[in-house]
């Protein structure tokens, strides 16, 4: 793998981590696992592995993380859901890279997904110039975990139709895969499991059976609960983000971060943080996660057009488009908090009350 890929997969990121925790082994390993729970936990929440330092991977509740790996350890599948940008599918790649050191086995959900992307499917040339066989079954990434015995991760499951995602009952309650065309079943080998991810914003848009939901052990996880929490997600992500993106500028200071951070929950919970002021909020998500891709947005423009440090100008052109989506309703919103709140806050925050008018004109 060239350090030229975009994206690496946290098993690359993460290797030595990895390898560390698998060498300081002191606990009993499920079967088709790389490590036991506990070091699983370290590896999520952090901790010490020798001589190495482990980098907390999901900042939060810990009980959560230790039931969402318990229930790995069963034969129940983890369906994780949330808000946008409450680290679902970051969690469940980690998990996925830390249980089998491979998280690649992934199903993306959308509205055309097929019932085939999550059993099989053919290829076609080999299966008119062969017939059926084995040769020209096409797996998914489901019918490959239940044969190694490893994770597949299905995102966004709620954004597929009903009967598609149904597929999954008989997977997940017999534990094996019928191929009536071979006239074989495959089982699933110890260690196989799902981890789903779902996002409550899409409720309505495809909701799953109660008998699909009854094959999970659901899992919620809440939006960060406080300011200081958000600020050092927000930070640690950041600082990971740039370090494999060219961006050629500076980590955004402590107090930049708090100030978006700021505005988000704000807009975001249709209040002042005192509690004091009501506000519109906006019809964007405005979540933790896009706090973060505003603040690599930010780095973006003053690597590229500026001196390498996010000025105020940065911040409001990144502000203004993460806000109004909505021209007309959003503007409005963002108007009244310019100059309702941000206005009022004195000289620490003129700065960009004067650089995000200048753009909301």
């Amino acid at each position: 793998m060239t350090d030229n890929v975009l994206r690496k997969s946290a098993e690359e990121i993460y290797k030595k981590e990895i390898e560390a925790l698998i060498a300081d082994e002191k606990d009993p390993i499920p079967v088709g696992w790389k490590m036991s729970p506990k070091s699983v936990l370290k590896y999520i929440v952090g901790g010490k592995a020798g001589g190495m330092e482990i980098t907390p991977k999901y900042i939060g509740n810990n009980r959560l993380v230790e039931v969402a790996i318990a229930t790995l350890v069963t034969d129940r599948a983890l369906l994780l859901i949330g808000e946008p940008g409450t680290a679902k599918s970051y969690l469940s790649e980690q998990l996925s890279a830390a249980i089998n050191g491979d998280s690649s086995k992934v199903i993306q959900g959308t509205a055309g997904t097929t019932e085939e992307q999550i059993r099989y499917s053919w290829n076609y040339a080999m299966l008119i110039s062969k017939g059926p066989s084995l040769d020209s079954l096409v797996k998914s990434p489901v019918y490959t975990a239940m044969e190694t015995g490893t994770i597949a991760r299905f995102e966004e499951i709620s954004r597929c139709a009903s009967e598609v995602q149904d597929a999954l009952i008989s997977i997940l309650s017999e534990k094996r895969i019928s191929v009536p065309e071979l006239g074989i079943e495959v089982p699933a080998q110890k260690g196989f499991s799902v981890i789903a991810t779902a996002n409550t914003r899409d409720k309505g848009v495809n909701a799953m059976s109660a008998a699909l939901k009854r094959r999970f052990n659901i899992i919620v996880l809440p939006v960060p609960d406080n300011k200081k929490t958000e600020v050092g997600i927000i930070q640690r992500r950041v600082e990971q983000l740039s370090s494999s993106l060219d961006l050629n500028a500076e980590i955004p200071a402590e107090n930049t971060v708090e100030k978006v951070v700021t505005v988000f929950r704000e807009l975001r919970n249709g209040q002042t943080e005192d509690g004091k002021q009501k506000l519109k909020s906006t019809s964007g998500v405005l979540s933790t996660a896009e706090a973060i891709s505003l603040l690599t947005n930010s780095m973006a423009l003053a690597g590229s057009f500026g001196t390498g440090a996010i000025t105020m100008e940065d911040l409001a052109a990144s502000l203004q488009g993460a806000i109004v989506k909505d021209e007309e309703n959003d503007g409005i919103a963002w108007t009244e908090y310019l100059e309702n709140v941000m206005k009022k806050r004195g000289s620490e925050w003129a700065s960009l009350y004067k650089a995000c008018r200048e753009l909301n004109k």
